[in-house]
């Protein structure tokens, strides 16, 4: 358990103290090993990004067609960013062949509207949804929907890949699950903008149908229930794709779009004038100042993260790296301290901090919910970091209640009224990622450093447990093959790279730019005003 180091004060916020050795040789080897582990996953991005058929691309481009990086940029406010999201999806599945899993999501600016863009790549599979594919669709409207932002559609896919029909079609969040999310998000006001650059076929045609405003591509757009092999296999009629459901039958006949484009571009244009006729809706009104840099390099967290998750990680350094002017006014500082809690700012926004500092015993999860539930009450967002083993176990601790407590903590962080961004530092195990405001717990965005570990729990406890439940007749060699077998695959499947592959998070972000992704998080969320607050049952 680490202990915070205080500078000085500064209009009553204390200012954290490094006790870094910048030349010690632990800071060194973790500097150039995480550095590594960053460029490792850099690589593998710029691989996958970069990984597409030259000859798809070329019969892509001849049809007078933008990529859809190229139509995303076109169509965002020039010279802002784009925030993608979930870029390795599907990675290391499919024989990779499914880059991204064939579909590019995130938030860009039209008009200076924080917005949502799902954008179909046809250049994989023909834009074909696999399983990734449609968990990554609907991340994006969930996020539309949880932050109120409006959602743009660029549409340019073949529909279901249909050799996984079975884990992309029948089920609740399967492909059906699209038109449902656009219902709602309708119903909520929120709104929808799809362009039609390619096909639009099946089940996808409701995507433009449910749309407010729809734009369609003159030569390369087209909508069909049933495309014309399927026509003609169903009633014998033969008819080609333009006759069926090309860009002039739909704007002049069957009125399922409203707006006739010559090309791409023409297409973007369009939409952006239609950005331009929406109310833009007032923020939530929180409290924020001038911005102030930390007083430490924020590429320092490089050297603190140990490459071993065994040693832990000294929150109040990378706090100290992240927070404006390294300014934390700490909540209870000398109670429960094996988890911290306080206020500081980020990109001049006031916050609260939630950060793990040892294992969660009762008395950790009191203060916790006790600080949650100050930010629910004056309307402060919450940034949780994880880093995480779970609750404490053994006689003494069930005896004091210790279920019940950290029951009190999940239930405040499940009804917190205010957004949650969750950073998963370190490792993020059992019941305490429950608790830090995991994947299930809706947080606004949730983001994995590339060191990050998932899952029930640590490989070498699991395979303790799974050989001792076997152990009994088992030859030691074989008890050591066993354990072995099962530390590898919990490793495997604790990673970063498989959490972000499955969309168990938002995707993998390198520590250096966790400012600005807090600070980005933080102003999309503020698009959906703070409800009012509310709370469960405390079983006390």
């Amino acid at each position: 358990m680490f202990t915070k180091r205080l500078l000085n004060c500064s209009k009553s916020m204390d200012v954290l103290k490094t006790r870094i050795n910048l030349r010690s040789e632990e800071f060194v080897a973790n500097n150039e090993y995480n550095k590594s582990l960053n460029k490792r996953i850099q690589d593998i991005l710029n691989e996958t990004q970069s990984k597409r058929d030259g000859d798809i691309l070329e019969k892509h481009k001849a049809r007078g067609k933008l990529l859809a990086s190229e139509r995303i940029r076109l169509l965002i406010d020039r010279d802002t960013p784009f925030f993608e999201l979930s870029s390795l999806a599907a990675y290391d599945q499919y024989d990779n062949q499914f880059p991204g899993a064939g579909i590019i999501t995130g938030i860009g600016l039209i008009h200076g509207m924080e917005t949502v863009i799902v954008a179909n790549d046809a250049t994989v599979k023909g834009g074909t949804y696999v399983n990734e594919t449609i968990k990554k669709h609907l991340r994006a409207q969930e996020i539309a929907l949880q932050n109120n932002l409006p959602i743009v559609y660029l549409v340019d896919s073949g529909g279901v890949f249909l050799p996984e029909q079975a884990n992309v079609y029948p089920d609740k969040d399967h492909f059906g699950r699209i038109f449902f999310n656009q219902a709602k998000l309708s119903a909520e006001r929120i709104p929808q903008v799809a362009i039609v650059m390619g096909s639009c076929t099946a089940g996808g045609a409701y995507i433009p149908a449910m749309s407010d405003e729809s734009i369609i591509v003159k030569g390369t757009g087209s909508i069909f229930l049933a495309g014309p092999p399927l026509v003609k296999a169903a009633i014998g009629e033969v008819v080609t794709v333009e006759e069926l459901g090309g860009a002039v039958v739909h704007t002049s006949i069957s009125g399922v779009v409203d707006h006739l484009a010559d090309n791409d571009e023409d297409a973007l244009r369009i939409c952006r004038d239609v950005f331009d006729h929406f109310n833009k809706n007032p923020k939530q009104n929180v409290d924020r100042i001038e911005i102030e840099e930390p007083l430490y390099l924020i590429d320092e967290i490089y050297g603190i993260i140990q490459p071993s998750l065994k040693k832990g990680i000294d929150m109040y350094e990378i706090i100290a790296r992240l927070v404006d002017g390294s300014k934390f006014q700490e909540f209870k500082a000398n109670y429960a301290q094996s988890i911290i809690t306080g206020f500081a700012r980020i990109m001049g926004y006031n916050i609260g901090i939630v950060a793990n500092n040892g294992i969660l015993f009762s008395e950790s999860a009191l203060k916790a919910t006790h600080f949650i539930e100050l930010c629910c009450s004056r309307s402060i967002p919450i940034v949780f970091l994880q880093n995480i083993a779970g609750f404490m176990v053994g006689k003494e601790y069930e005896h004091k209640g210790i279920a019940k407590d950290g029951a009190k903590m999940i239930q405040a962080g499940a009804n917190a009224n205010v957004p949650k961004i969750t950073i998963i530092v370190g490792g993020s195990y059992g019941a305490g990622n429950y608790a830090m405001a995991g994947r299930a717990y809706e947080p606004n965005f949730l983001f994995m450093w590339p060191n990050a570990k998932i899952g029930v729990m640590g490989g070498e406890q699991a395979s303790e447990v799974l050989v001792s439940i076997k152990q009994k007749g088992e030859s030691s060699n074989k008890n050591t093959d066993m354990k072995h077998e099962i530390l590898q695959r919990f490793e495997t499947e604790s990673s970063a790279l498989y959490s972000t592959s499955r969309i168990w998070d938002d995707g993998i972000i390198d520590p250096i730019i966790t400012r600005e992704v807090l600070a980005l998080s933080i102003s999309i969320a503020l698009n959906k005003p703070f409800p009012e607050p509310k709370t469960g049952v405390y079983r006390m």
